[in-house]
């Protein structure tokens, strides 16, 4: 199996794009929406408002996680999710600057 060539890459570039891949599916983006909704949340109640498998939103949920865009506190069966808003504000400065020097590069180019 190839190794990762994220190495080669700028860190932002990197942050950024584990972010965006924690995006890349219209069931994540549904969950963010739901949590931002609340101050926490139990899975349950998240499985309750996206039309999938409880098996389903755990995987999605995890993956949010691992990118950083949400937080979890675990309580015997229960799990408690939130928005790590940090991470939120950081997500949104990284693709402003993105669109920003995409729009910058644009313009010198064209």
């Amino acid at each position: 199996m190839p190794k990762s060539k994220s190495h080669l890459f700028k860190k932002t570039e990197v942050e950024l794009a584990e972010m965006l891949k924690a995006l890349s599916h219209p069931a994540r983006v549904a969950i963010l929406s739901t949590l931002s909704r609340r101050t926490e949340c139990v899975c349950g109640e998240v499985v309750n408002v996206i039309p999938l498998a409880q098996a389903t939103v755990s995987q999605h949920l995890k993956a949010l996680k691992s990118a950083g865009l949400i937080k979890g506190e675990f309580e015997g069966p229960k799990s408690c999710y939130c928005l790590d808003w940090d991470n939120i504000q950081r997500l949104s400065s990284l693709l402003h600057e993105f669109v920003t020097t995409l729009k910058n590069n644009q313009q010198r180019c064209c």
